[in-house]
C-alpha cells in the first residue's frame, strides 16, 4: 500500500508540464532595433564627413606648393598665409588701377570749349562741354561757377580733379534757346564761354598789358549773348 502510493507521486510529477520560458518584451526589442540603427546612421555620416575633408584636404595639397609632406596643421597654416597674400595683392592692384583711371591735371593752361544746339519737342538748347587746366587755387571753382551764372548757363555734369598744385575741371552745361540765328548763337556761345573762363582761370593774363582789351572784349561778347539769348 505505502509504495502504491510512493509510485503514484512520482507518477505525477514526472507528468507535470515543463515551465514555458519567460517572454521577452517586445518594447526593449524595438529599442535595441532603433538603436543599431542609430549607431549604423551616425557611422555612415561619419564616414562621409572624413571623406569630404580628406577630399578637401587633397585639394589644398594640389594648391599649395611642396605640401605632399605637410600635416593638416602645417597645410592650413599654409593656406591660411597664402590667401592672406593674396588679398593683399589684390587690394594693391586695385587701388594701382583707381589711381591710373583718375584723371591726372596736364601742366599746360588750357581751355577748350564746344558747343552744339539740339531741339526737343518744340523746346531748343545749347549744350556746352568745357575743360578748364589751370593752378588750382582757393575760389577757383566758385569763380567758374560765376562765369557759368553770367552767361545763362547751368551746370548738368561736373568732373574736378586736383593733383601737385594743378586742377583739371570738366563741365556740360546747358542754356535754353529762343528763336534766333542757331549758328551765330553757338560761335557767339563757345567764345564767351572760352573768355569768362580763361579770365578766371589766368587772372594773371588779365591783370597783364592785354588785360584791358581783354576784359573789354569780354563785356562786349556778354552783352551780344545777353541779348540774343535772353539772359
Amino acid at each position: 500500500m505505502g509504495g502504491g502510493v510512493i509510485r503514484d507521486r512520482l507518477m505525477a510529477t514526472t507528468c507535470q508540464p515543463p515551465t514555458a520560458a519567460p517572454e521577452v518584451s517586445s518594447s526593449s526589442g524595438r529599442s535595441s532595433t532603433e538603436m543599431r540603427r542609430s549607431l549604423k546612421v551616425h557611422s555612415e555620416a561619419e564616414r562621409r564627413r572624413r571623406e569630404r575633408i580628406n577630399a578637401h584636404l587633397a585639394t589644398l595639397r594640389r594648391m599649395i606648393p611642396d605640401a605632399s609632406q605637410m600635416d593638416k596643421a602645417s597645410l592650413l597654416a599654409s593656406v591660411v598665409n597664402q590667401v592672406k597674400d593674396l588679398k593683399r595683392k589684390t587690394t594693391a592692384r586695385t587701388t594701382t588701377q583707381a589711381a591710373a583711371a583718375a584723371p591726372i591735371p596736364p601742366e599746360a593752361n588750357e581751355v577748350t570749349v564746344r558747343c552744339c544746339c539740339a531741339s526737343t519737342g518744340g523746346d531748343r538748347a545749347t549744350y556746352v562741354r568745357a575743360t578748364v587746366s589751370c593752378e588750382d587755387g582757393p575760389g577757383l571753382l566758385a569763380g567758374l561757377a560765376g562765369a557759368f551764372r553770367g552767361l545763362g548757363l547751368r551746370a548738368l555734369r561736373a568732373e574736378v580733379a586736383s593733383l601737385g598744385g594743378r586742377a583739371h575741371h570738366e563741365f556740360l552745361l546747358r542754356k535754353e534757346e529762343e528763336d534766333g540765328d542757331l549758328g551765330a548763337g553757338v560761335r557767339l556761345m563757345e567764345a564767351a564761354v572760352r573768355q569768362a573762363l580763361a579770365e578766371v582761370a589766368f587772372p594773371e593774363m588779365a591783370r597783364g598789358g592785354s588785360g584791358g582789351s581783354w576784359s573789354k572784349r569780354q563785356r562786349l561778347l556778354e552783352a551780344r549773348c545777353s541779348v540774343m539769348y535772353s539772359v
